[in-house]
This record gives structure tokens, C-alpha cells and sequence, in this order.
């Protein structure tokens, strides 16, 4: 089949079209920046610029297509221009309307569970939006999914990096509500076969995970994984909403918004002894809650320098030893074997006995002030190493490790491409950050000068910072390097 997948570059969107590639369907991605996003989906996908809000560019997005997987819509809104009626409602009105010019066969929409229960605005627009599938000519299928967690998702995701990062969490009332995850790749598969299936038409299935938990449980899971003590601090559901908007403009993100605290306080489970589309239907196993922790905690996406706040800055930290004991591959090697030990003490590797650094593995690290922070390895070759931060790191960029030939002597560089990740970390940044990086890097670039032997001069640091041109370019780079990454492996980051 070929399929138009709408919100295509979300994490539900992505993670199916991954799974539409697998079982050897054609896809079409309809997204707002198509151009801009292309670089993170599969070369073989078709992309179709458009915004579900504004019917004329849906024009001709389905024509060709047997299906359409409705996935786009927004849990949080942006008056004016983003509103649960214009993206939720809207935005499927518009779709079904291009569905039905196109002869489209089959359409699947997803809702959200407790879409026809409850009260939240989130919920009402998703109900709505389902009558208007439901009202489609031929085939269609209502999915509701309970809380979708996979890399970079807007609520269990931030969670986990809040309790890598911050001493305090914060939880709504006395954090035990009970909800019903599926993991992304679950889901995936779900849609798949009811893409595919002809028995499955005309019908609304709730669709989640087999575990129910909670704030205070995946904090305790958390802790665990993380091996992070932090405190929770129980905020009274009467006041959360104003505290949400305030830690909001202290750009300090909170691991809910004011629909998922309602859609909280309505409990988001499959009522008891009903049909869960998830095993009863499609069959599919689900993901442990245990393992797909797991796997998130390793799984985050990048954190690239356009996604920052401010400035872009460039620095670089270069030491050439002369007379050293090795030449310039065996010293890359070293690094590429001892990276973490290489480190001074202030940066402690939770991953100690790494063997080596190979492309796509997460390095988790901690750091005084600010936890846990991640990065991964997007590029080893040609004698040099590329780290991208992830999300949760106080910075957005990259970091690249050198070794090259210059004249008589070997010389060992470090760039650093960075931008601060929210103005939180700005501020950390201004007051101690940048004297702990410049130290880390120094003491990085010494300690390769005594494992190679031989003479040096002192660290030669300069910094700059990028105009427009030099920061797109950067941008482009890093933006390259991820989605090289993501086209080589699956979402568990193995080839």
C-alpha cells in the first residue's frame, strides 16, 4: 500500500513509518517544514509540505494513496495560531476532506484514550475530531492510546531528565494518579495492522500498555535506573496551574501541561474488564514497562544547537606534543579506548569500563550542580570523534575530539559547538558552567599529552562567536550527523 502519514516527524509518526517501511509499504510524510525535516526520516519516504490547518495545502497530498494514518495534533496549545480547534478539530476536517477528493480507502485516526469520557479541552477536541472521521465514506478506524512514551515524549521523557538534572521534582498532588502507557514502538505496530487489516473498519478501539503507573512510580523507577536520589515536592492540585506557567517563564520545563494535569485528575486507563486493542486485536506483546524505561533512558534524542537559547559559540582547546611515543593513529586509539578515564574527576563517567567509543552509543555522565547528562557518539572516523548533546544536557551543540599531523608535532583538539540548552542553564552557564568547561577541557587536553609522552606548550584556548552564516552552518552539520545516525539504526540504536 502507500500510506500519507500526517505528523510524520512526531514521535508516534516516525516510530510507524519506520514500521510501514519495515512491512514494505510506501510512505508519504505530509509535514509543516517538509524540506527542513526531511533530513530525519528514511531517504525512500516521499515528503509533502503542508499544515493541516490550512486546507489548500493538503491539496493533492493523498492522491495516489490507498490510506491516510492521521497522527498530526497538538496536546498543549499556542493561541492564536495553535488551538485544539484549529490543529485538532480543524486539522481533521481538513484531512477527511482531502481524503474523500482523493478516493482515499482507508483512514486511521489517532485520539487519545478517555477521548469520550473526558472533560479536558484536550480530551473534548479529540472527541469531536472523532466524529468527524467517523463520518468518512469508506473505511475508518479510531485508535485511542493511552500516554505514548519513546524517545523525546513531552511527559515521561522530561520526567526522566528531571530527576537526571534537578535536586527537587514536582509532582501533582500526591502523585499516585494512575495512568496507562504504551511504548512508541507498540503503538506502532498497532497502527500498522489496522492499516493493513480489512476486518478492521469502522470501529473505535482504546489501545495501551498492560501495566498502570504513576508520578510517584516512575520517579522510584527512575531512581533506580538513574541511581540519582532526588526529593519530590507535592504540589497541591489547586495551585499546579499557576505553578506550571511560572516555572514556564523561568524557562525551567515541567514533565506536564495543564491538559495533562486534567487529563490527570480524570484518570487515563482502559476501564476494567474492557477491550484493549492492544493485545485483544492486534495481537501485538507488549513492551515491559521495566525494559522500555530502560531503553528510554539510553534512547534520548539530540539536543542540537538551533534548539538552544542564545549566542552560538565556538571553542577550541589545542595542545601539540612533540616527541610523543606513539604516532597520531595510536593516539587516537587511546583516546577512543580511555576517553572516560582521560576525564578529569569533576566529570564522573557512569560508565566506567566502556571498552571503547563506537558510533550511536549514549555516554551518560555526571557533573556537579547538574547531574546526569548525556551525549552521543555521532561520528568516529578519520582520526576524529563527534559528540551531539541530548536532550537534558545544559547544552545544545556539539563537541568533536582531533588528532592530526602538524609539522613536527602531534596536536590534539577540542571544539566545542555550543549554545545553553534553556535559560535556566544560561544562567548556571554564566555563573560557574563556562569556568567548569574551560577546566574540563584543559585538564582533558593535558592528560592526552602525558599518555602520548613527549613535550607540550600550555592549551591554546579561543572562542568565538558565530554570525548568522557560521551558525547555519553548524546547525546543518549537527543536523546531518543525527539524521546519518537515526538512518543506520533502529530506534534502540542497534545496525
Amino acid at each position: 500500500m502507500k500510506i500519507l502519514v500526517t505528523g510524520g516527524t512526531g514521535l508516534i509518526g516516525e516510530s510507524t513509518v519506520r514500521e510501514l517501511l519495515r512491512r514494505g509499504h510506501q510512505v508519504r510524510v505530509l509535514a509543516r517544514h517538509a524540506g527542513r525535516d526531511e533530513p530525519s526520516i528514511p531517504a525512500s519516504v516521499e515528503t509533502w509540505r503542508g499544515d493541516v490547518t490550512k486546507s489548500e495545502s493538503l491539496r493533492g497530498a493523498a492522491d495516489g494513496c490507498d490510506a491516510i494514518l492521521h497522527a498530526a495534533g497538538i496536546v498543549d496549545e499556542e493561541p492564536p495560531a495553535r488551538t485544539f480547534q484549529r490543529v485538532n478539530v480543524d486539522g481533521t476536517r481538513y484531512v477527511l476532506l482531502e481524503a474523500e477528493r482523493a478516493m482515499v480507502r482507508k483512514v486511521v485516526y489517532v485520539s487519545s484514550l478517555g477521548a469520550e469520557r473526558g472533560a479536558s479541552p484536550y480530551h473534548k477536541s479529540k472527541y469531536v475530531a472523532e466524529d468527524v472521521v467517523r463520518a468518512f465514506t469508506r473505511d475508518s478506524v479510531v485508535l485511542r492510546p493511552g500516554p505514548v512514551y519513546g524517545p523525546g515524549d513531552e511527559h515521561i521523557s522530561l520526567l526522566l531528565r528531571m530527576v537526571r538534572s534537578t535536586p527537587v521534582i514536582p509532582t501533582v498532588g500526591d502523585g499516585n494518579q494512575k495512568f496507562q502507557p504504551i511504548w512508541h514502538e507498540d503503538l506502532a505496530r498497532a497502527l500498522a495492522i489496522a492499516l493493513e487489516r480489512d476486518d478492521v473498519r469502522c470501529v473505535s478501539y482504546d489501545i495501551a500498555g498492560t501495566e498502570l503507573t504513576s508520578q510517584n512510580d516512575l520517579v522510584a523507577r527512575f531512581r533506580s535506573l538513574t541511581g540519582r536520589n532526588v526529593v519530590q515536592a507535592p504540589l497541591p492540585e489547586i495551585v499546579t496551574s499557576w505553578a506550571i506557567r511560572a516555572l514556564g517563564t523561568l524557562g525551567v520545563n515541567v514533565p506536564f501541561n495543564e491538559s495533562q494535569l486534567a487529563m490527570l485528575s480524570e484518570g487515563n486507563v482502559i476501564p476494567a474488564g474492557a477491550t484493549n486493542a492492544l493485545t485483544d486485536i492486534f495481537g501485538v506483546a507488549p513492551t515491559k514497562l521495566a525494559d522500555g524505561l530502560r531503553r528510554l533512558a539510553d534512547e534520548q534524542p539530540p539536543q542540537l544547537p538551533d534548539q538552544g537559547v542564545g549566542a552560538l559559540i565556538r571553542r577550541r582547546y589545542t595542545i601539540d606534543v612533540r616527541g610523543s611515543r606513539w604516532d597520531a593513529d595510536r593516539l587516537f586509539e587511546h583516546l577512543r579506548t580511555r576517553l572516560p578515564s582521560l576525564l578529569p574527576p569533576i566529570v564522573r563517567p557512569v560508565d566506567a569500563d566502556r571498552a571503547r567509543i563506537d558510533e550511536g552509543e549514549t555516554l551518560t555522565f555526571e557533573l556537579p550542580l547538574r547531574g546526569q547528562m548525556q551525549v552521543r557518539v555521532a561520528e568516529v572516523m578519520d582520526r576524529r570523534i563527534t559528540l551531539l548533546t541530548l536532550a537534558g544536557h545544559p547544552i545544545a551543540g556539539a563537541v568533536r575530539f582531533l588528532v592530526e599531523l602538524c609539522d613536527d608535532a602531534l596536536r590534539f583538539e577540542v571544539q566545542v559547538y555550543d549554545r545553553p540548552a534553556s535559560m535556566f542553564d544560561a544562567l548556571l552557564l554564566r555563573s560557574v558552567g563556562q569556568w567548569v568547561q574551560r577546566g574540563v577541557w584543559t585538564e582533558l587536553a593535558r592528560n592526552v599529552v602525558e599518555a602520548a609522552g613527549g613535550s607540550a606548550s600550555a592549551v591554546r584556548v579561543d572562542e568565538e562567536t558565530l554570525n548568522d552564516h557560521e551558525r547555519e552552518v553548524v546547525n546543518e552539520w549537527a543536523a546531518t550527523l543525527s539524521a546519518q545516525l537515526s538512518r543506520k539504526s533502529t530506534s534502540s540504536g542497534r545496525d
